[in-house]
Protein backbone atom coordinates (compact mmCIF):
# COMPACT_ATOMS: atom_id res chain seq x y z
CA UNK A 1 0.00 0.00 0.00
CA UNK A 2 1.47 3.40 -1.18
CA UNK A 3 0.62 6.23 0.58
CA UNK A 4 1.72 8.60 -2.01
CA UNK A 5 1.42 8.67 -5.92
CA UNK A 6 3.97 10.84 -7.42
CA UNK A 7 2.68 12.64 -10.31
CA UNK A 8 5.35 14.14 -12.38
CA UNK A 9 4.44 17.77 -13.36
CA UNK A 10 4.29 17.76 -17.58
CA UNK A 11 6.55 20.46 -17.59
CA UNK A 12 9.47 17.80 -16.45
CA UNK A 13 8.81 15.81 -19.99
CA UNK A 14 9.02 19.27 -21.99
CA UNK A 15 11.90 20.59 -20.00
CA UNK A 16 13.62 16.94 -21.21
CA UNK A 17 13.15 18.07 -25.29
CA UNK A 18 14.56 21.56 -25.09
CA UNK A 19 17.35 23.90 -23.96
CA UNK A 20 17.43 27.32 -22.71
CA UNK A 21 16.19 30.09 -25.22
CA UNK A 22 19.27 32.39 -26.50
CA UNK A 23 19.03 35.66 -28.81
CA UNK A 24 19.95 33.56 -32.39
CA UNK A 25 16.99 30.91 -31.73
CA UNK A 26 14.28 33.78 -31.30
CA UNK A 27 15.17 35.48 -35.44
CA UNK A 28 12.32 34.99 -37.70
CA UNK A 29 13.20 32.21 -40.23
CA UNK A 30 9.52 30.61 -41.14
CA UNK A 31 9.82 32.35 -44.94
CA UNK A 32 13.50 32.56 -47.37
CA UNK A 33 12.29 36.55 -46.61
CA UNK A 34 12.57 36.11 -42.78
CA UNK A 35 15.81 33.86 -43.25
CA UNK A 36 17.66 36.69 -45.64
CA UNK A 37 15.97 39.33 -43.62
CA UNK A 38 17.44 37.84 -40.22
CA UNK A 39 21.12 37.02 -41.75
CA UNK A 40 21.53 40.50 -43.06
CA UNK A 41 20.83 42.31 -40.01
CA UNK A 42 22.78 39.67 -37.27
CA UNK A 43 25.36 40.34 -40.25
CA UNK A 44 25.40 44.07 -40.35
CA UNK A 45 24.99 44.54 -36.62
CA UNK A 46 28.06 42.19 -36.21
CA UNK A 47 29.75 44.46 -38.61
CA UNK A 48 28.39 47.61 -36.89
CA UNK A 49 28.31 46.52 -33.74
CA UNK A 50 32.22 46.46 -32.60
CA UNK A 51 34.16 49.16 -31.50
CA UNK A 52 36.82 49.34 -34.28
CA UNK A 53 33.29 50.31 -36.47
CA UNK A 54 32.64 53.29 -34.13
CA UNK A 55 36.35 54.16 -33.84
CA UNK A 56 35.76 54.28 -37.99
CA UNK A 57 32.50 56.17 -37.75
CA UNK A 58 34.49 59.00 -35.46
CA UNK A 59 37.01 59.15 -37.68
CA UNK A 60 34.51 59.70 -40.74
CA UNK A 61 32.64 62.30 -38.62
CA UNK A 62 35.79 63.95 -37.35
CA UNK A 63 36.53 64.94 -41.29
CA UNK A 64 33.38 67.32 -41.43
CA UNK A 65 34.95 68.90 -38.02
CA UNK A 66 36.37 72.08 -39.25
CA UNK A 67 33.37 72.78 -41.69
CA UNK A 68 31.43 72.96 -39.13
CA UNK A 69 33.79 74.88 -36.32
CA UNK A 70 34.26 77.55 -39.01
CA UNK A 71 30.27 78.05 -39.77
CA UNK A 72 29.55 78.79 -35.79
CA UNK A 73 27.68 77.77 -32.84
CA UNK A 74 24.82 76.75 -34.36
CA UNK A 75 26.13 74.29 -37.06
CA UNK A 76 29.05 72.68 -34.40
CA UNK A 77 25.92 71.89 -32.31
CA UNK A 78 24.16 70.17 -35.43
CA UNK A 79 27.46 68.90 -36.54
CA UNK A 80 27.75 67.18 -32.62
CA UNK A 81 24.12 65.69 -32.32
CA UNK A 82 23.40 64.81 -35.94
CA UNK A 83 26.82 63.45 -36.94
CA UNK A 84 29.04 62.85 -34.29
CA UNK A 85 26.47 61.71 -31.52
CA UNK A 86 23.89 59.38 -33.58
CA UNK A 87 27.15 57.82 -36.21
CA UNK A 88 29.27 56.96 -33.24
CA UNK A 89 27.10 56.18 -30.48
CA UNK A 90 25.31 53.91 -32.32
CA UNK A 91 28.21 51.12 -33.26
CA UNK A 92 28.64 51.74 -29.06
CA UNK A 93 25.18 51.06 -28.47
CA UNK A 94 24.99 47.94 -30.22
CA UNK A 95 28.50 46.49 -28.81
CA UNK A 96 26.90 47.14 -25.53
CA UNK A 97 24.07 45.15 -26.49
CA UNK A 98 25.71 42.46 -27.35
CA UNK A 99 27.52 42.20 -24.66
CA UNK A 100 24.22 42.58 -22.60
CA UNK A 101 22.70 39.73 -24.83
CA UNK A 102 25.63 37.41 -24.51
CA UNK A 103 25.63 37.81 -20.52
CA UNK A 104 21.39 37.51 -20.59
CA UNK A 105 22.24 33.75 -22.16
CA UNK A 106 24.70 33.07 -20.12
CA UNK A 107 21.93 33.96 -17.16
CA UNK A 108 18.78 31.78 -18.99
CA UNK A 109 21.97 29.30 -19.60
CA UNK A 110 22.56 28.89 -15.63
CA UNK A 111 19.10 29.09 -14.87
CA UNK A 112 18.43 26.22 -16.95
CA UNK A 113 20.80 24.24 -15.35
CA UNK A 114 20.23 25.19 -11.56
CA UNK A 115 16.35 24.54 -12.89
CA UNK A 116 17.52 20.84 -13.60
CA UNK A 117 20.03 20.21 -10.43
CA UNK A 118 16.81 21.56 -8.32
CA UNK A 119 14.57 18.82 -10.42
CA UNK A 120 16.92 16.39 -9.90
CA UNK A 121 17.45 17.27 -6.03
CA UNK A 122 13.40 16.91 -5.81
CA UNK A 123 13.78 13.32 -7.64
CA UNK A 124 16.19 12.41 -4.73
CA UNK A 125 13.80 13.45 -1.62
CA UNK A 126 11.25 11.52 -4.46
CA UNK A 127 13.43 8.39 -4.02
CA UNK A 128 14.65 8.97 -0.18
CA UNK A 129 11.06 9.58 1.00
CA UNK A 130 9.70 6.49 -1.14
CA UNK A 131 12.19 4.24 0.54
CA UNK A 132 11.33 5.62 4.06
CA UNK A 133 7.68 4.53 3.01
CA UNK A 134 8.70 0.96 2.26
CA UNK A 135 10.55 0.81 5.87
CA UNK A 136 7.62 1.90 7.56
CA UNK A 137 5.53 -0.24 5.80
CA UNK A 138 7.53 -3.09 6.80
CA UNK A 139 7.76 -2.00 10.23
CA UNK A 140 4.31 -1.71 10.77
CA UNK A 141 3.78 -5.44 9.48
CA UNK A 142 6.43 -6.13 11.65
CA UNK A 143 4.78 -4.55 14.91
CA UNK A 144 1.62 -6.04 13.95
CA UNK A 145 2.87 -9.52 13.49
CA UNK A 146 4.43 -9.33 17.21
CA UNK A 147 0.93 -7.93 18.51
CA UNK A 148 -0.90 -10.88 16.68
CA UNK A 149 -2.29 -8.94 14.62
CA UNK A 150 -4.27 -6.86 16.69
CA UNK A 151 -5.31 -3.52 15.58
CA UNK A 152 -5.03 -1.22 17.88
CA UNK A 153 -7.89 1.26 18.33
CA UNK A 154 -7.79 4.55 17.17
CA UNK A 155 -7.11 7.88 19.56
CA UNK A 156 -10.90 8.26 19.17
CA UNK A 157 -12.05 4.83 20.93
CA UNK A 158 -13.85 3.92 17.45
CA UNK A 159 -12.70 0.67 15.59
CA UNK A 160 -10.09 1.17 12.41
Amino acid sequence: MAIYDYVPHPRIAERKAGTPAVVAEQLPTATPAGRFNSWLAVKITAVVGTMWCAYAFAGLALVSLPYAIAHGTATLIQWIAQTFLQLVLLSIIIVGQNIQSAASDKRAADTYSDAEAILHEARQIQAHLQAQDEAIEWILTQVKAQAGDVTPPAPDGSPT
